[in-house]
């Protein structure tokens, strides 16, 4: 592609936002990573270095600060939910500008949050599937054949420099069935694969029974807000994933980080209240998930 390079700054270089800057770094585009002085220091100094089952094994050289100082064409925000607010802080409003904004956080209930923070911003809505671990400051360890993410909004040059960067990208126009899609996998995944310490295909095997009542009933609190979402399309591609695939919130809880237990497992608990629909199993495996959190802590 013949167009200058973006500038492209990464909020949380961690597991996804890491290969995220790191393909785009290789492909020619400025970026920067906005992390604590620790990692900010490490990724000036060796920038990413990715291992990756798809994308074979390389370092990008980035630029890295505790703060954005001057505007860019685009911010990704790959924290978790629970270091959005204090990760915003590094974000002045009035530096970010009207940015394109692409959260890839889990759950829904952060585009709020991001669009009362930045009002200027285009905040487009995001999701993304990958398994992408952040091993250290600065390495990457990427173990899943695919990184694909959707995008609701019309950004096709946008999503064109994405691709070019080796990124699988896909417009979506209805932003409640992009998000929904995403967190009727995501939510029994993670709630699954962390209560019962398991990885996908036990959960598929041994816990079938329990996948599909939790599957039904997410699928049925994502048709009420108006997603056309199955149980037989999600648990198709539960049965189509890596056998070895662990959520990051399965990760989270056995290195004893804060888990998105309500950005996940409590967002759909709201839909489901605010729309009259019993989810029993689904309390259930969030009320373990939580006291299982509490104990260990």
């Amino acid at each position: 592609m013949n167009q200058a390079p973006l500038t492209v700054a990464i909020l949380g270089p961690g597991g996804v936002g890491g290969l995220i800057g790191a393909l785009l770094a290789r492909d020619g585009h400025r970026v920067v990573c906005l992390a604590g002085e620790a990692t900010a220091a490490t990724l000036n100094r060796h920038g990413l270095r990715v291992e990756s089952v798809q994308y074979g094994d390389f370092t990008a050289a980035v630029e890295a600060d505790t703060r954005l100082r001057e505007p860019v064409d685009a911010m990704f925000v790959t924290v978790k939910q629970t270091a959005l607010d204090e990760a915003l802080d590094r974000v002045p409003a009035a530096t970010l500008g009207t940015a394109v904004v692409i959260p890839l956080l889990n759950g829904f209930e952060h585009l709020g949050v991001l669009r009362e923070r930045c009002p200027s911003a285009n905040v487009v809505a995001g999701t993304i599937k990958v398994e992408a671990t952040r091993v250290a400051p600065g390495r990457i360890s990427h173990s899943s054949p695919f990184t694909n993410i959707e995008l609701a909004g019309p950004l096709d040059e946008f999503a064109a420099r994405l691709r070019h960067a080796g990124l699988g990208v896909d417009l979506r126009d209805d932003e409640t069935a992009m998000l929904w899609d995403k967190l009727a996998f995501l939510a029994p995944l993670a709630l699954l694969t962390t209560r019962h310490r398991a990885d996908v295909g036990t959960i598929r095997g041994d816990r079938r029974p329990e996948l599909l009542a939790v599957l039904g009933e997410i699928t049925a609190v994502a048709r009420a807000v108006g997603a056309p979402v199955t149980t037989e399309a999600v648990l198709s591609f539960f049965d189509r994933v890596p056998p070895t695939m662990r959520s990051s919130m399965q990760r989270d809880a056995d290195a004893g980080r804060p888990l998105e237990v309500d950005a996940i497992g409590g967002a759909v608990l709201r839909t489901a209240a605010a729309h009259h629909i019993d989810v029993p199993a689904t309390a259930r495996l969030v009320d373990e998930v939580t006291r299982l959190t509490v104990r260990e802590a």
